[in-house]
């Protein structure tokens, strides 16, 4: 039985957290609706970071510096992303719909089978690690929390900067913990819409190419019966130049969407994972914290690996369409069909410099990806240097 094609049913929690965050695009009108949502990105998404990073200027210890700069940086990149995929959200509709026009042209055996062991399966396995991660680290979180509420000592989540004296009130103590605690929890679920759309939208589209090419390397193969009328074969060519025009309208798109998300994803993830070790290795001492930090370490790779990974497919089968097209059995069509496969081969060469780029600066490949892990361990090799002057 041939699998169900359904290449849109994977981004069904980036919707639900976009539902909750910008509940007014999908609809939502009333005025209480638009006081939610105003007031959710003015505390959560605008001032929740700039809370922690006001508190770099008070003065703080070493262990604190190094503890507020491991979350604040997180949380403003996670809101700087949340934002970038906000502006882009009419883009990112338009992407479900060609995704979804895509899957009606999956059709033979060997193109099911591929969207079954490939396609669904990568798909999964990220989805299911990235969401794993994200349970295991807030679980941590919430037994860090219990334990600082169980304290004597009055201490916040992270250290952080309040208009008020929460140290010498109960009250003002309960809602400066709760309202870090709420922000944290609300910038998860950024977390995750964040980081599940880049990389599920480049998996879908090196998928779609390749299921692209095994289309068009069949094109004149198909086998005739009597019972089956002839295939015109220029008019199947016409019909995969369609297609080969929607994916690149998805890679445009695509391109779009993801540039800016993924060039703060690469700027603050190897800063961010320097600042992380250097904080473990000078100054967590409980066992606690430290299994925190270090599924805090996983959750950026998690974080970083999946897109550049998937954006190095589709660069590598983008490089394919020439490829596919020589395979078909063109030789033995017509003199105008292989006019128009030659034009057709033509504009995909050109097409083949077209390259998914962080922030139109940055290639987004694995070579980015070992780059930034370059840049982190150079960091936190001169961070060790400083120390020991």
């Amino acid at each position: 039985m041939a699998a169900v094609i359904d290449s849109v049913r994977v981004y069904q929690p980036f919707w639900w957290c976009m539902r909750l965050m910008a509940p007014t695009f999908f609809g939502a009108t009333q005025r209480p609706v638009q006081i939610y949502v105003g007031l959710l990105h003015l505390l959560v998404t605008f001032l929740f970071p700039v809370h922690l990073l006001v508190n770099l200027a008070l003065q703080p210890t070493s262990a604190e510096l190094f503890q507020n700069l491991s979350i604040s940086m997180t949380c403003a990149a996670c809101s700087l992303k949340h934002v970038a995929h906000l502006y882009h959200l009419q883009e990112i509709v338009e992407i479900q719909k060609l995704l979804i026009e895509l899957d009606g042209y999956v059709d033979s055996e060997e193109e099911h089978r591929y969207y079954v062991d490939h396609l669904q399966c990568q798909a999964r396995r990220f989805t299911r690690c990235l969401y794993a991660s994200f349970v295991v680290i807030y679980f941590l979180f919430l037994l860090n929390l219990m334990i600082l509420i169980a304290s004597e000592d009055r201490m916040l989540v992270y250290p952080a900067y309040f208009p008020f004296d929460w140290q010498g009130n109960g009250y003002l103590y309960a809602i400066a913990v709760g309202y870090q605690s709420i922000c944290l929890v609300l910038e998860g679920i950024q977390g995750v819409s964040n980081d599940t759309f880049s990389p599920l939208t480049l998996c879908f589209l090196g998928g779609h190419i390749h299921m692209w090419g095994l289309r068009m390397q069949k094109l004149g193969y198909e086998e005739e019966d009597e019972e089956s009328p002839s295939v015109n074969h220029h008019q199947q060519l016409w019909n995969y130049i369609e297609q080969h025009k929607i994916l690149m309208r998805l890679h445009r798109l695509t391109r779009h969407t993801v540039s800016l998300a993924q060039l703060v994803q690469l700027g603050c993830s190897g800063a961010s994972l320097c600042i992380i070790v250097c904080y473990v290795l000078f100054f967590v001492r409980d066992i606690i914290t430290l299994l925190y930090y270090m599924i805090f370490i996983a959750v950026i790779c998690v974080q970083l690996f999946p897109a550049c990974y998937f954006a190095s497919v589709v660069a590598e089968e983008m490089q394919s369409f020439p490829y596919a097209i020589f395979s078909s059995k063109w030789y033995e069509e017509s003199r105008e069909h292989r006019r128009d496969l030659l034009i057709f081969t033509q504009l995909t060469l050109v097409g083949r410099s077209r390259v998914i780029k962080a922030g139109g600066l940055i290639e987004l490949n694995l070579s980015a990806f070992f780059v930034t892990l370059k840049t982190a361990y150079s960091l936190f090799a001169l961070v060790v240097q400083v120390k020991d002057i």
